[in-house]
């Protein structure tokens, strides 16, 4: 089974909420949406551990930005925040820190309110600790806490629906909420501890003294590096996005030719992000996939940017992927980079539930030809059975009654694709 081990910068989608937005709402989301984006670091200090002479006069000189618990103190280093908005942020924070929630290298996304212009925002928020001194390795030990906040004006949790083709809004309905929470935004997370991790060695300076000529730069690059690529690739490719999604959730090879540096790591990125790989709690699955497209004979999808817009060669979707493409280029046309990388997760847990649904399935089928005649109707009606398959085969390779109902799903497949 797939899963994920955080909520997504969404925190829930709700068809009904479809009904509160009325035709003026909507024409407003015609135009672009002003965004923001916003980042924030703290000192953290543990109360039992020992305070270097730096830390003590950054302390001092801060008092009036720093936040004292009984356990730990929080100051303030630097933030882009308006001046009303970041000590509401350090409080947040510091219940956080109070409760437990913020481990070491690893961080959580929620919705917090501040005194902003668009109230609610996203924040992603992770605590860096430094390595603890040897004298005292059970003591509290100190370090960072990094924060990356964006939004638009009506805040990440209220997205309009309208962005979403019918089949999709009816996923979104039946789809438990707290199985959407569990299940998405585990690639962003990720990303944004891969980003923040970046930053560990330049972190490593007394007072900080590389703050303006590193940490800051590194920090305001956050919303560059880690949310716009996805905007520019879809800006780039348009409609040929669902051959994008397509090769992403079938392992295909993607090959990127005459354009620049940066164009060819936006796509490699965006097929990283659209992909399920560490979305599986069994490890020996990403390997059995991969070694089962070494051995297939398709051949690579190619993107030669020399035209515009590019040209694809060697091209395989399915009714899946292209269901997509119109949620894709809603939130492109208004700007959004956020709502994409939401869309993003929502495409991938689609594909999780067919998946984790076929597995079911197949399951079933080995004792009984009912549930084999609804496997195949499951196919028929997806859009994703080609890839669906393919998953399950990699997945089930030591099964070999397992493989035998795949191999039947696979001639059934390949006989209504002729049709």
């Amino acid at each position: 089974m797939f899963t994920s081990q955080t909520s997504s910068f969404q925190d829930s989608i709700d068809v009904e909420d479809r009904d509160e937005f009325d035709s003026e709402e909507i024409t407003g989301y015609s135009q672009k949406t002003q965004l923001y984006c916003y980042y924030t670091i703290y000192l953290y200090q543990g109360s039992r551990s020992e305070a270097s002479e730096e830390n003590v006069a950054w302390n001092q000189r801060r008092a009036d930005s720093t936040t004292t618990q009984e356990d730990f103190s929080l100051t303030l280093v630097d933030s882009s925040l308006p001046s009303e908005a970041e000590p509401e942020l350090r409080t947040y924070i510091s219940r956080r820190l109070s409760k437990g929630a913020l481990l070491g290298g690893m961080g959580n996304i929620a919705t917090v309110e501040l005194s902003i212009p668009e109230q609610a925002v996203g924040c992603y928020c992770c605590l860096l600790e430094q390595e603890k001194s040897p004298e005292q390795p059970d003591a509290d030990g100190n370090g960072y806490v990094i924060c990356f906040l964006g939004g638009s004006e009506k805040g990440l949790n209220l997205y309009p629906l309208y962005f979403y083709p019918s089949s999709i809004l009816t996923f979104l309905k039946v789809y438990p909420k707290n199985e959407q929470r569990s299940l998405t935004g585990n690639t962003f997370r990720l990303e944004l501890d891969k980003y923040v991790q970046g930053l560990h060695s330049s972190l490593q300076t007394p007072e900080l003294q590389n703050l303006e000529t590193e940490v800051r730069p590194y920090l305001s690059r956050w919303y560059e590096e880690s949310v716009m690529h996805i905007y520019r690739v879809v800006q780039l490719v348009q409609n040929n996005i669902t051959f994008l999604l397509h090769a992403a959730l079938s392992h295909t090879h993607v090959e990127v030719i005459n354009s620049d540096e940066k164009t060819k790591a936006d796509v490699s990125r965006f097929i990283k992000a659209a992909s399920l790989q560490g979305l599986s709690q069994q490890e020996t699955t990403t390997a059995s996939l991969c070694k089962a497209m070494s051995e297939d004979t398709q051949s690579d999808l190619v993107i030669d940017c020399s035209t515009s817009p590019p040209t694809f060669t060697n091209t395989t979707t399915n009714r899946f992927c292209d269901e997509w493409i119109q949620a894709f280029l809603n939130a492109a046309e208004r700007c959004n980079p956020f709502l994409l990388r939401q869309i993003l997760e929502n495409f991938k847990l689609k594909a999780i539930q067919d998946m984790n649904s076929l597995k079911r399935f197949v399951r079933q089928a080995e004792m009984s030809h009912y549930a084999l005649f609804r496997c195949c109707q499951f196919l028929q009606t997806c859009g994703n059975g080609d890839v669906l398959l393919q998953n399950a085969r990699a997945e089930h390779s030591d099964l070999p009654e397992a493989c035998n109902i795949i191999t039947v799903l696979e001639e059934f497949l390949s006989e209504q694709n002729q049709a």
